[in-house]
């Protein structure tokens, strides 16, 4: 992992005297949110004076709690499209250019933070700066910056890091490695526990209860898979909640959750067998109607309402079939 790391100055230097925006993915989950925001600050001790721009919504649960307990300031796509320039630098952060979960806008993007595998799809983007390591949460990748220049981070910096680190990790229980560890050593100092304990709790409101009775009266199970549709629109955060919770079913080893959107279908995908990767599962599932990706362990796709008619009149059975048959489990 080590021999990947690089020198965020000369992404400070490359941004000098330019106007630059720091793009997370598509509906920012924590760890997007941790990511931009500890850039940002970090940036802005350089003398920069960053953007955070997203596209899509803000989940209610714990993304939105971040924005009001960090006071993070982030803008829609669609608010900043006006002033933004094509010679303007783009950072894109959790995500990388053509990824399939980051909106194309008209500025540059010279740099691309990330931990998820660079794919066949973006593997030909050239950055100016490019750090992609394959650790549990991007948020680690930006603590190492704050280690590495011996800066000390402020403590809400400290803590949204952490944040992140531990919702895309499952708190340390999911695709860590030695980087996500030490982050976690390193901020540890400086975090705000009270701050922490106020984002891990009362993440739920009594209305996710009905994902959950949703979920749990759809759900199939074929062999050690288990896949359940939520028919009505509800948070990626909510979406990956019960994933979660399918997955840790004595019988199930890979699960598929997937909801209602006004805009399509969104996909939660987890694994913990060691010959299914729920980044090629998902993108396999949904070739030729969505896109989708991720890691080893978890991943998520989308299948955008225009391709409905290539599903039939049955799209819960299509898509089931799809997910068995890219496993190559009998239908």
């Amino acid at each position: 992992m080590e021999e990947n790391k690089k020198d965020v100055r000369q992404l400070i230097e490359i941004c000098r005297g330019h106007k630059v925006y720091i793009q997370t993915h598509n509906i920012p989950d924590p760890d997007a949110i941790g990511t931009a925001f500890g850039l940002q600050q970090l940036m802005i001790h350089f003398g920069l004076n960053p953007i955070i721009t997203y596209d899509g919504t803000i989940d209610k649960l714990s993304s939105s709690k971040m924005l009001d307990l960090f006071d993070i300031e982030m803008y829609a796509d669609q608010d900043i499209l006006d002033e933004m320039k094509e010679e303007d630098y783009i950072i894109c952060v959790d995500s990388q250019k053509h990824a399939g979960n980051i909106t194309d806008l008209p500025g540059d993007e010279i740099a691309t933070i990330d931990h998820h595998p660079t794919t066949m799809k973006n593997a030909h983007i050239e950055y100016l700066y490019k750090d992609v390591r394959i650790v549990g949460a991007c948020c680690s990748i930006i603590a190492d910056y704050y280690s590495q220049l011996d800066i000390e981070p402020s403590s809400d910096v400290a803590t949204a890091l952490v944040y992140g680190i531990k919702m895309d990790t499952a708190k340390f229980s999911r695709g860590v490695t030695d980087v996500d560890i030490r982050a976690y050593a390193y901020l540890n100092k400086y975090m705000s526990e009270e701050k922490l304990s106020k984002m891990e709790r009362n993440n739920l409101q009594f209305s996710d209860l009905k994902a959950y009775g949703n979920a749990i009266e759809n759900i199939e199970v074929y062999g050690y898979f288990g896949i359940s549709h939520i028919a009505f629109a509800c948070p990626d955060a909510m979406v990956s909640i019960i994933a979660d919770f399918i997955l840790s079913l004595v019988e199930i080893e890979v699960a598929v959750v997937y909801c209602d959107r006004p805009d399509g279908m969104k996909f939660s995908v987890r694994s913990e067998r060691e010959d299914v990767n729920s980044g090629e599962l998902v993108a396999k599932a949904l070739e030729g109607i969505g896109t989708g990706g991720g890691h080893m362990a978890m991943a998520g796709g989308m299948v955008p309402v225009e391709n409905y008619p290539a599903l039939g009149d049955y799209r819960d059975n299509a898509i089931t079939e799809r997910f068995v048959r890219a496993l190559g489990i009998e239908f």
